[in-house]
């Protein structure tokens, strides 16, 4: 496992970008907390982060490479049209899915929604680069305290992902949901 602050990142991007593209599993930070994730696109890569998490069936959410994206791939009311000019910000908005062939099946399970996310951080720009959609899960086993710095970076999932993409101590609290497949509502954590 690679550790890469902001200024080592830019110097190796095109090679970081064909990495996230090709299926590499990642920890990057966000305007929230830290994350982990994959192009959600890549079958076997979002199975890798179901084992690393323990976490076979709960769906994740993906961080748009744009607001574009989402309208392409996302039944959009107008309310949830209000929601996304709140873009790029701490929220994972949550849309009945228009193209479920946008993601791998194994992102969603059975789900006919989508949780995307715009953060309001440069990590969004890795999404649009890549032009992939990217897992966003907190970097944890189930039920275990997601990561705050590299040292309580679980083993397990150390040892399973490429690269970390490092910037500190994050003392954030995970994205805010809001699920807009029906009257829009804020699911608490």
């Amino acid at each position: 496992m690679r550790v890469l602050n902001f200024e080592e990142l830019n110097m190796e991007r095109n090679s970081i970008l064909d990495s996230i593209a090709s299926g590499s599993v990642f920890v990057y930070p966000t305007d929230t907390i830290y994350g982990m994730g994959c192009n959600a696109q890549n079958p076997s890569s979002v199975k890798k982060i179901r084992q690393l998490k323990q976490r076979l069936s709960s769906p994740f959410s993906v961080i748009a490479p744009s607001l574009e994206w989402i309208n392409e791939n996302c039944i959009t009311t107008k309310e949830g049209e209000e929601w996304l000019e709140k873009l790029p910000g701490p929220y994972t908005l949550i849309f009945k899915l228009k193209n479920a062939n946008c993601v791998a099946k194994e992102v969603n399970p059975g789900i006919k929604t989508l949780g995307v996310r715009i953060p309001k951080h440069w990590i969004r720009n890795i999404a649009a680069e890549a032009e992939v959609p990217i897992v966003t899960t907190s970097v944890n086993r189930s039920n275990e305290e997601y990561m705050t710095s590299l040292e309580d970076l679980d083993p397990a999932i150390k040892g399973g992902v490429e690269f970390v993409l490092y910037e500190g101590r994050k003392e954030g609290k995970p994205s805010k949901i809001i699920d807009l497949t029906g009257t829009a509502k804020i699911i608490e954590r």
